[in-house]
């Protein structure tokens, strides 16, 4: 099993073979319809990886930038939006703490479990991470627009079980005014091999196991929600 650093710089492909295979019921985009309008908005999404939230977005709204500090999952986001065949989106290599758009140039910003990463990685100085990339959210916003960000709520579970080491991170988002919600985001496998396969590359042999135990071919994920208007 790789390292989270690990998939990000070399596993892109494998990667995008798993969130595939995510939120079969298709509960992401409703969640986001239920806050916001997609109707002629500018969209940037932050942390945009292999393109999950990206390619939901594209189809129904006016633009989308994509940004990621990893130029190889970006790379697969491109291929799989250009074989959508849409022309107003565009991806760029880029931290959440410096995103190279204007001020006050998107309806809603969207980022999609990478927001973390700044708290995840960040030392000593997470929450000055944190407050720095969400100091950029807001310069990037338009008044009234919207930041949603999701986050895992736990995999492998049928409610929702946060993962011990983002405790402080939520508590943080709840402290800089975030509302907040749960939603599921089951996988939804073609057969208990692929699912064995996809789900110890990224979760660990652990989770591949108890795969095999349960005999899932859907995987129980619990996802949480934050958002914000400005």
């Amino acid at each position: 099993m790789p390292t989270e650093k690990e998939v990000y710089k070399k596993y892109a492909d494998e990667y995008e073979r798993l969130i595939q295979r995510e939120d079969y019921q298709g509960n992401i985009l409703r969640e986001i319809e239920s806050l916001v309008s997609l109707v002629n908005i500018d969209v940037v999404d932050f942390g945009a990886g292999t393109g999950r939230l990206t390619r939901l977005l594209a189809p129904r709204i006016c633009s989308i930038k994509a940004f990621d500090t990893s130029a190889h999952m970006l790379e697969v986001a491109a291929k799989s939006l250009a074989k959508m065949g849409l022309k107003n989106w565009a991806t760029s290599v880029a931290d959440h703490r410096h995103i190279p758009v204007g001020d006050n140039s998107a309806d809603l910003i969207v980022s999609g479990w990478s927001f973390c990463y700044l708290a995840v990685w960040g030392g000593v100085q997470w929450k000055r991470a944190l407050e720095d990339g969400l100091k950029e959210m807001r310069r990037i916003l338009r008044p009234g627009g919207m930041i949603i960000i999701f986050e895992t709520m736990g995999t492998g579970h049928a409610s929702p079980q946060p993962p011990e080491h983002l405790a402080e991170y939520y508590a943080w988002l709840t402290e800089a005014g975030f509302g907040s919600g749960t939603l599921r985001t089951d996988y939804r496998f073609t057969s208990i091999e692929e699912a064995e396969k996809l789900s110890t590359f990224f979760f660990g042999e652990e989770m591949g196991t108890q795969v095999i135990k349960e005999n899932w071919k859907t995987l129980p994920e619990c996802t949480g929600i934050w958002w914000q208007r400005i």
